[in-house]
């Protein structure tokens, strides 16, 4: 097995501003790739502020913190960042047209060993393998979000994942201080199947009435012993992350994971969660600050 020794992160949003975050921290030269250089901006800003705070907490070395930040790359070129890296780490939204199109262009660019992850928490591995000419070097590597919190990472074996690559994963994972499980692919691996149906259920629960979304979130929290609600969950991973998760689930696994009508509604409405000041619940601050920073944008266009 090569050397692991930089890593690529394709896709600067929450998982991937995350993943860098913990590759940086746990001592690889990090390249953290979007087309959007204001993605890029927020995200260093985000990981700057996130490791000052564990410095702060006494969790993180001030030292550790700086070195990590001086690993820490970005490129708006996907051929800049995945032609230098041994393992490139795919982040972009749960949507497998575009997770295809990235994988085409990585078996492309990249060097011949060069390991292929996805940060996938439902869809196959083996089918985004398969666009590639090198299946045996892809493998998924489900993160949870916050990243730098979180501490499971899902490796998924596809069905020509060598062991090499499987290895890799894990050594990666564990380098960046993360507890492993492995996982021969089924649809929605460990966590994604059985939280989904959870979380769909309670939207069938709230939809019937049988108790405010408040009390079903407190009834998980206290008599199941969840460190989160499901109402909580989803308005933190994303209504619309949530919803392409349970329709995949509901092709390939059937009836028992139809999204409740109340889910569909509510993306259709535009209630996405936390990332837009809305889900389940209400976010205020974080809805005015995307209003402002909206004005700011359509100031500079009318400029």
């Amino acid at each position: 097995m090569a050397e692991i020794r930089t890593i690529a992160v394709i896709g600067a949003g929450i998982m991937g501003r995350g993943i860098a975050h913990v590759a940086a921290l746990g001592g690889y030269r990090t390249i953290l790739e979007d087309i959007l250089p204001a993605s890029l901006r927020r995200a260093e800003d985000e990981i700057r502020a996130n490791l000052e705070k564990a410095v702060e907490l006494g969790k993180v070395k001030k030292e550790q913190a700086e070195e990590a930040m001086r690993r820490l790359e970005f490129a708006t070129s996907l051929e800049d960042a995945a032609r230098q890296a041994d393992m490139v780490i795919e982040a972009v939204p749960e949507e497998f047209d575009s997770k295809e199109e990235i994988f085409r262009l990585l078996d492309r660019i990249c060097r011949p060993n060069t390991v292929l992850a996805s940060n996938t928490s439902s869809l196959s591995i083996t089918e985004i393998a398969a666009v590639t000419e090198r299946p045996e070097n892809v493998v998924g590597m489900h993160f949870f979000n916050p990243v730098h919190k979180m501490k499971l990472i899902e490796i998924i074996k596809a069905a020509k994942t060598d062991d090499a690559s499987l290895q890799a994963a894990i050594t990666v994972g564990r380098q960046m201080g993360k507890e492993t499980v492995v996982i021969h692919e089924a649809p929605g691996f460990i966590t994604s199947r059985i939280n989904a149906m959870i979380g769909n259920e309670a939207f069938y629960m709230l939809e019937a009435g049988i108790a405010s979304a408040e009390d079903i979130d407190k009834a998980l929290k206290l008599g199941l012993n969840h460190p989160m609600g499901p109402f909580e969950m989803v308005d933190l991973v994303g209504l619309d992350t949530r919803l392409s998760i349970l329709r995949y689930l509901h092709q390939t696994l059937g009836e028992k994971f139809r999204p409740a009508p109340l889910l569909e509604k509510y993306v259709a409405d535009g209630r996405l969660g936390r990332k837009v000041g809305r889900g389940v619940f209400d976010y205020p601050e974080i809805l005015k600050q995307r209003q402002e920073e909206d004005k700011k944008r359509s100031a500079n266009v009318n400029r």
